[in-house]
């Protein structure tokens, strides 16, 4: 065995010191990554201005590398600067430090108030950091830390890149780096020490001034000076003795039902809690030289009072409670929710109203019945009767979301026609609050396709925000929901238009539910004109024919009674005063148009113009011009026609949807025709029975000239007379317009089928309005509450008169636009347009409670008011602002006069503390030195010290070169850092 054994001890193994391992492939992907991004070489820029850090531009630059399967991310941070130019760089560069080494000494850009760590502690316009890829992963282990930096080390020196290079350790937390930078014959470390507890010796200028000379170890006697800056930040938390100015909504008022701090119609506006959490005043020692302070744990030489330079920051509150976003935003919640309004209040009361009748013939005799609906006296009371009737039946009043004073106070301020006895004559209700309709703010319901702002949508949806914040919620709004559609069908049936809406067709520029009411307020106007008519034509008659028969009557009536007439014949067809809701629906039960058409034809003549011109004129409105019949001589006069059918947008979709759908085929296109041609048919029905015996030529030159073409010619007699016929189109065989004037009958427009079925299209919109579910009234009522917000913010904003935020109104204000035009936008844009609303409300929350604290309301002096208005405007756009004078300006005295107030209450809240007022004022005139002391305590321990000590020294021998030394100290409550950056001469050493 043994002897088996001894060939195999021969065999070993050869290792290849010729492949590269991973820690060379490692130094090789970061001197790839440094020569790509083109760091190679000197690069110096200009001197460093006072504040570039924070107002110029930072950019960065990453890629990816790993050492095995450890992955690394590398990132360049760098100042944007312009390119400088490159005269005298042909000049010995050895003589030149690196741009980083004359950047430690800079004294230009302490302490900004706005840039990366490594910026603040070594005041850097350049860095490389390599840090771990993921966030989990940290270089913890010593020996990996010192792999890391000799590995920067080799890179470093063997691409010639003299921008400083930088490896994170530790957990990402502690912001832990470790570095270098070089040059021809020079290098600097860049070092760090970070505690949780610290030193005593530390906690002052002469025990940091130790550790500073002590690293530098300096063999030169004289130590050359070290220049010091220092920065104290001192933090205000208390602000009880200036409240935050913001009334909250009495909400026991308002749920009392009484209009108190918040009136329906008039949006909240501003924070619940103060936007404003701390102060931070930094004061500043920017030059000073050791022995020129006393700085240690006996006595300190740093009063804040006396500092030269003081700036201050203001800490923002996280996401302060806004009023108006609130109000916004638990609107918008609603569009997510699921249920219906009859799942939300229990058992629908529009079923109740269908059990009241539960017998058959009941219903088909309500249906046939005649007799036209009794007009209640108009009245809050009366209005809400019906409602409040069917909700009481299955749920008792003390049960309803919404109590009687608060609804009645929302009906009225929806309803203000209900107050006086007599509805009112005009649609529309104009506030004089509200901006005139030229203006740019009331406009604005066109770009977001809400509603004017003085509509009764426009209010409906701020009502419903209002009962959804603070009257119930989602049942609230159901239950007030169900009663605006009870009134709807209430002032239908009754007659009584819908105030705060414009006359005319539905706008399509608004939003649906508003186009929804328009149209119902058209379809009430149609019924109540018909019914004024038939009231009209039954006092007629009764007068008229009080001798005898109505049919004889109407024939011994000559032509200057002619529109008595059209009102009185009884005999010929469906008479003004026969039509009612309940016929009109059998009649339109009919689906065959000729015999439509004919229905009201007497006897179901049709024939020639002669025939036709033995009929009596009806239906005519004025003579037009001196036209005349082309055939007869007789005058040609425009019948009275029918109005075209106005149509909401989701009607113009349907009919587009079914004319599409009918196909290009020759049988489509001729239907198409004649689905679209009913105006027409209608027209020519009304003017062939105001113009007897006349012409499809007649009729075009009534209602389409330019198809009617004039041309003057010499008759047989030689005189010139003028010759018309009908343009080319007309003249095309089978052409829709022929086919319309021969199928049309003499009928007059009272007398023919509507165009517009008020009645069916009433109902559609009621029907419409009563199967909304919350989350989808909520959807249409969004754009007014977006619309709403915004002009409240301007409001508020006008008061103010910030700049930055007219900017962001208007960027606001475009981006609703394009996002609320569309047909149901998604959750996510919307909630952008609340963020940014609760944004704005948020810097006018902040800028009020600056100028509260700040008292620049109660300035005498313009002069002090201005200023202290400037500096208040700065704090809101600017990260850190300076106090002019200091301790001894405007803003200094009010500062100082803050701190003092709140340590006294810190001071009062300590009995160990408390003092008589007697001592308190001997205190106040003892002597200088404890009048000194008694200032110094105006202000709290500071809880942030900042120290930075430069120096130029030769290193590491004293025939070395001299070159810059850094040390950056920071010391608050639970943290203290050391970051040091020591140079050394590489070349005489």
């Amino acid at each position: 065995m043994a002897a088996d054994s001894e060939p195999e001890s021969e065999v070993f193994e050869i290792t290849d010191f010729t492949t590269a391992s991973e820690w060379e492939r490692f130094i090789s992907k970061v001197e790839e990554v440094l020569n790509d991004w083109k760091l190679i070489g000197n690069s110096l820029g200009k001197p460093l201005e006072k504040g570039v850090f924070t107002s110029g531009t930072w950019e960065e630059k990453s890629d990816e590398i790993s050492f095995a399967d450890f992955k690394f991310s590398v990132t360049h941070h760098y100042l944007v600067q312009e390119s400088t130019d490159k005269e005298g760089k042909d000049e010995v560069l050895e003589d030149v430090i690196p741009q980083a080494m004359q950047d430690l000494l800079c004294m230009n850009n302490d302490f900004p108030p706005r840039a990366h760590c490594l910026v603040r502690w070594y005041g850097l316009r350049e860095f490389v950091v390599i840090a771990p890829a993921a966030n989990s992963d940290a270089v913890l282990s010593e020996s990996k830390c010192n792999l890391l930096l000799s590995s920067v080390s080799i890179a470093l020196g063997n691409t010639g890149c003299q921008v400083p290079l930088f490896v994170q350790i530790h957990h990402k937390w502690r912001r832990m780096y470790v570095g270098e930078c070089q040059g021809p014959g020079v290098r600097t470390d860049f070092e760090m020490v970070h505690l949780r507890k610290v030193p005593n010796q530390y906690t002052h200028l002469s025990g940091l001034l130790d550790i500073f000379k002590s690293k530098i170890g300096c063999p030169l006697t004289p130590l050359p000076p070290v220049s010091i800056a220092i920065r104290f930040t001192y933090v205000l938390q208390d602000w009880q003795q200036y409240f935050w100015p913001q009334q909250p909504p009495d909400i026991d008022a308002l749920v009392g039902g009484e209009v108190g701090g918040l009136e329906f119609g008039k949006l909240p506006f501003g924070a619940c809690e103060d936007p404003i959490s701390e102060l931070h005043l930094a004061t500043t020692w920017p030059h000073l030289t050791e022995g020129i302070i006393v700085d240690n744990d006996v006595y300190s030489d740093l009063d804040p009072i006396q500092a030269p330079h003081w700036s201050v920051r203001v800490r923002k509150a996280d996401n302060p409670q806004c009023l108006l976003g609130d109000f916004v935003t638990e609107f918008f919640k609603i569009c997510r929710r699921k249920e219906s309004t009859d799942e939300i209040l229990g058992r629908s009361t529009f079923e109740e109203e269908g059990r009241e009748i539960a017998d058959i013939t009941h219903a088909l005799s309500k249906l046939t019945e005649p007799a036209p609906v009794p007009i209640h006296k108009l009245s809050v009371s009366n209005m809400v009767h019906t409602a409040k009737k069917k909700i009481r039946k299955h749920r008792g009043v003390e049960e309803s979301p919404l109590n009687n004073d608060v609804l009645n106070t929302i009906l009225l301020f929806l309803f203000p026609d209900a107050a006086s006895e007599k509805p009112l004559d005009g649609t529309s209700s104009t506030d004089n609050n509200n901006p005139p309709s030229e203006s740019e703010e009331y406009n604005l319901y066109n770009q977001f396709k809400s509603a004017p702002s003085d509509s009764l949508t426009y209010k409906l949806a701020l009502c419903l925000c209002m009962i959804n914040l603070y009257h119930g919620g989602l049942k609230g709004v159901a239950h007030l929901w169900q009663e605006f559609v009870l009134e709807m069908r209430f002032r239908w049936e009754n007659n009584f238009l819908i105030p705060g809406l414009a006359s005319g067709p539905p706008d399509l520029r608004c939003c649906l539910l508003h186009q929804k009411l328009q149209m119902l307020n058209c379809c009430i106007e149609r019924k109540k004109a018909r019914d004024e008519g038939r009231k009209t034509n039954t006092s007629d008659n009764v007068t008229n024919t009080y001798p005898g028969d109505a049919g004889k009557a109407g024939d011994q009536l000559g032509p200057d009674n002619l529109k008595d007439t059209d009102k009185e014949k009884g005999e010929v067809g469906k008479s003004w005063d026969s039509w009612s809701d309940s016929e009109e629906e059998f009649f339109e039960c009919l689906s065959d148009t000729e015999e439509l058409k004919g229905n009201g034809q007497e006897g179901g003549k049709k024939g020639g113009p002669k025939e036709m011109a033995n009929l009596k004129p009806e239906g005519r409105l004025i003579q037009h011009g001196k036209l005349t019949l082309l055939h007869n001589g007789e005058p040609l006069y425009i019948p009275v026609t029918q109005e075209p059918a106005p149509m909401t947008e989701d009607l113009l979709e349907e009919q587009s949807e079914v004319l599409a759908k009918l196909g290009t085929s020759a049988e489509g296109a001729h239907l198409r025709a004649r689905m679209q041609s009913a105006c027409l048919l209608s027209d020519m029905e009304s003017f062939k029975a105001a113009n007897p015996g006349c012409f499809l030529e007649d009729f075009v030159r009534w209602y389409s000239p330019r198809d009617y073409i004039e041309e003057e010619t010499i008759d047989e007699k030689g005189n010139m007379v003028l010759k018309g016929e009908l343009s080319a189109r007309m003249k095309i065989p089978s052409n829709m317009w022929v086919e319309a004037w021969e199928t049309a009958k003499p009928i007059p427009a009272r007398r023919q089928r509507r165009l517009f079925d008020d009645t069916r299209e009433a109902e559609k919109v009621l029907h419409y309005l009563a199967v909304q579910k919350p989350a989808d009234l909520a959807r249409h009522l969004l754009p007014c509450v977006i619309h709403a917000a915004v002009l409240k913010v301007k409001e508020e904003e006008s008061l103010e008169n910030i700049s930055s935020v007219k900017k962001i109104i208007k960027q606001m204000i475009s981006h609703s636009s394009k996002v609320l035009h569309f047909p149901n936008p998604e959750d996510k844009k919307l909630e952008e347009i609340i963020h940014q609303i609760t944004n704005v409300e948020a810097i006018i929350a902040r800028a009020r409670s600056l100028k509260a604290k700040f008292g620049t309301e109660r300035c005498e002096q313009e002069e002090e008011k201005e200023d202290l208005e400037r500096f208040v405007s700065c704090l809101l756009e600017q990260p850190e602002v300076l106090v002019i004078g200091a301790g001894r300006g405007h803003a200094g005295r009010i500062i100082h006069k803050l701190f003092v107030n709140a340590q006294r209450l810190t001071e009062s809240s300590d009995e160990a503390a408390a003092m008589a007022p007697a001592e308190e004022e001997l205190k106040r005139t003892g002597s200088p030195e404890e009048r000194r002391q008694n200032s110094v305590s105006d202000f709290p321990p500071p809880a942030g010290r900042e120290l930075i000590l430069r120096s130029t020294v030769p290193r590491p021998a004293p025939y070395s070169r001299a070159l810059p030394q850094r040390m950056y100290s920071v010391l608050t409550r639970e943290d203290f850092r050391l970051a040091g950056a020591f140079s050394s001469d590489t070349s005489f050493f």
